[in-house]
């Protein structure tokens, strides 16, 4: 009785595996056919991949992806004729098909009689990868729009990814040399990456794209932003301290490196960046602006205005440098009311209340002139607001009220 239960148990072994061999024929029949039937084809192949017999053959797998390289090619050919076809469809097609193509390369080992290893597959498998990868519609068109059209970051992410890890792998050392085109795809997946919230991604993407001669400038900011959204100072402030390095002209690394050692209260660091700033560049307004509201957070009222009519001098059209000096006047009319209060002689607190709104007027034509150079800065129409108020001048407080609700 035993020996005729393993003969039976061989037996169905041996149908088993001739079953599942069968399925993977009838899977290429499938996807070859003409219509193809690409459905039957995924079924067809799918038990011959867990199946013992069939899983660790190099036809399996590459029937595998040959079934979404199939209905990627139709897709295209229907595309190519302007029929409207299911994008996501024919991404998933190459997606799926991309690591069955690899798994068959991975066994795809022929030794002959001689005892010499040959291949079957490989060299197919690898002009269909190619073809993913050179072809725009492909894997850069379906990336394209997962995150212009559909706004799906994360997948748009996770195929730009594929994109730029095939001219990495070892089948194609030294044979798909990467461009300016493949740069931008890498920026295109780091900010997939940061929309989707995969800020470690983002930063790594960053970090690599950084020195590669494509929208530095840029990059670096938005770098910066990575590390900022994460609290991590030591790399915010590595970040600003290469862009600064690099891009002196820019103000937006001084501007922000600066501000970080002000908040920090780190104020001899925030000075010394400024001076060696001012000192290579001297003409540049934005930096002397900067220097004038260091010196007021310093107390150095004098040295501040002072800045600030520099800032003027070298661009006569920066508002802010006019805001700033009328923010100093302000401040100073507002200290004279102040210690008028604490007059208790009428007379006295009379003259000193008139002396410090004469202060303040003088506040007037600066707001005014960056309201003129800056019509779209509420901020300053809302402090020229607030000056004609407390000087009773009510016919131009009704104007500045009727500008500022229309925007």
């Amino acid at each position: 009785m035993k020996r005729i239960s393993l003969l039976l148990v061989l037996a169905l072994c041996i149908s088993v595996g001739f079953a599942q061999k069968a399925n993977v024929k009838k899977a290429k029949n499938f996807a070859l056919a003409e219509p193809a039937d690409f459905k039957s084809a995924r079924e067809a192949i799918k038990p011959a991949l867990k199946d013992s017999t069939t899983m660790n053959l190099a036809e399996t797998w590459y029937v595998a992806g040959l079934i979404g390289y199939k209905e990627n090619d139709q897709l295209y050919a229907k595309e190519a004729i302007g029929q409207t076809i299911d994008k996501d469809v024919k991404g998933q097609a190459i997606v799926e098909s991309i690591p069955y193509f690899l798994k068959a390369m991975s066994l795809d080992t022929i030794v002959d009689k001689k005892g010499k290893k040959k291949t079957k597959y490989s060299r197919e498998i690898k002009d269909k990868i190619k073809e993913y990868y050179t072809t725009p519609q492909n894997l850069y068109g379906y990336a394209a729009y997962l995150f212009d059209t559909k706004k799906d970051y994360a997948e748009a992410h996770k195929v730009f990814d594929i994109y730029l890890g095939i001219p990495k792998m070892p089948m194609y050392k030294n044979e798909i040399k990467t461009d300016s085109n493949y740069v931008k795809v890498k920026y295109f997946s780091a900010a997939a990456a940061s929309q989707a919230g995969m800020n470690d991604d983002a930063i790594a993407l960053y970090e690599d794209l950084k020195d590669d001669g494509f929208e530095e400038v840029i990059i670096h900011q938005l770098l910066y932003q990575e590390y900022n959204a994460r609290k991590d100072t030591v790399n915010y402030v590595r970040i600003l301290k290469e862009g600064y390095a690099k891009y002196p002209k820019e103000a937006w690394f001084l501007q922000n490196l600066i501000n970080y050692y002000i908040f920090s209260e780190q104020i001899p660091e925030a000075m010394q960046y400024l001076t060696a700033a001012i000192e290579r560049d001297p003409n540049n307004a934005e930096y002397v602006l900067i220097k004038g509201k260091l010196a007021d957070k310093l107390g150095k009222t004098d040295e501040a205005r002072a800045a600030f009519e520099k800032a003027i001098e070298l661009n006569p059209k920066l508002a802010e440098a006019y805001s700033e000096i009328g923010r100093l006047i302000n401040n100073k009319a507002v200290d004279m009311f102040d210690k008028a209060n604490d007059i208790k002689d009428i007379k006295l607190y009379n003259a000193a209340k008139k002396k410090a709104e004469g202060v303040l007027s003088e506040a007037i034509p600066y707001f005014k002139k960056a309201v003129e150079l800056a019509p779209n800065e509420v901020e300053y129409k809302k402090t020229l607001k607030t000056l004609y108020y407390r000087l009773k001048m009510d016919k131009e407080f009704d104007a500045i009220e009727k500008e500022i609700n229309a925007m």
